[in-house]
């Protein structure tokens, strides 16, 4: 298909015109939070009104795009979260509130309020067989909660050797300007999420829908995890921005491959 493993320099609202229905495992959307981000255009900069309705007509676009048993993850602040998961919720299952704890440095922050540090995922599945690969996910025990462990009952036991469930609270540090993973965007999310988020909910081979593509984590992430990925970016220099990072993966990949080969 002739959308596949691209991402189209566009507005969302017309992008997922030609993306037909019922082909998409997964939606990660990191859509504008309406705080008035300088994202190179005003898609950041609409009243509270305006930024709902457009919320809702992306998502009424979006959502016939999946799967019967796909899956949807959104982005959200908390001063929007509750209405757009209203919004979600008289279309979709919701299966997790899921708390980013960005692990922002104990200094400065509000002095007449609580300092936000979390940003809010909301999981979403659009019917009861909805695809969730547990085990792709796990996160090992360590070698001292293994020990303690060590009694007959426990001998063998899946969940043991293969770690165990991720909670609702991820703890994942936030892109500091010196990280290895930083581009040039004000918002960008750190693989190890969206990783995860691909693992669990997409299957092998499968397509990963993104509108509101950004950085690109979501196709360096999907092409890592070997998944096919679509979405669309308003802002051209973010545009190549996404090509590049996804040509540098495919050229370490294919440099990796020759020195196995040659090796």
């Amino acid at each position: 298909m002739s959308w596949l493993d691209r991402v189209f320099c566009e507005d969302a609202l017309d992008g997922l015109a030609r993306i037909p229905d019922g082909q998409i495992d997964l939606l990660i959307a990191d859509p504008p939070y309406g705080l008035g981000k300088d994202y190179g255009n005003d898609s950041d900069k609409l009243d509270t009104e305006a930024y709902l309705a457009w919320t809702e007509q992306w998502i009424t676009a979006a959502i016939p795009k999946l799967k019967t048993n796909g899956s949807l993850y959104i982005f959200l602040t908390w001063r929007y979260s509750p209405e757009i998961f209203v919004m979600l919720k008289r279309r979709m299952t919701m299966l997790n509130e899921i708390i980013w704890d960005r692990r922002v440095p104990s200094m400065g922050g509000s002095t007449r309020k609580y300092s936000s540090v979390h940003d809010t995922i909301g999981f979403f599945a659009r019917a009861k067989d909805y695809y969730f690969d547990l085990d792709a996910i796990r996160i090992p025990y360590d070698a001292e909660t293994k020990k303690a462990r060590s009694r007959s009952i426990f001998v063998g036991a899946k969940w043991l050797e293969m770690g165990y469930n991720p909670k609702d609270v991820w703890s994942v540090s936030r892109l500091h300007r010196e990280h290895k993973e930083r581009a040039d965007h004000p918002t960008q999310k750190p693989l190890e999420i969206v990783e995860r988020m691909i693992k669990a909910s997409c299957p092998p081979g499968g397509v990963v829908l993104d509108p509101f593509m950004g950085s690109g984590t979501t196709a360096v992430a999907a092409r890592r995890c070997g998944r096919q990925f679509v979405g669309f970016e308003l802002n051209p220099a973010y545009c190549a921005l996404i090509e590049q990072r996804v040509a540098d993966l495919d050229s370490t990949s294919t440099q990796t491959s020759n020195e196995q080969v040659t090796g």
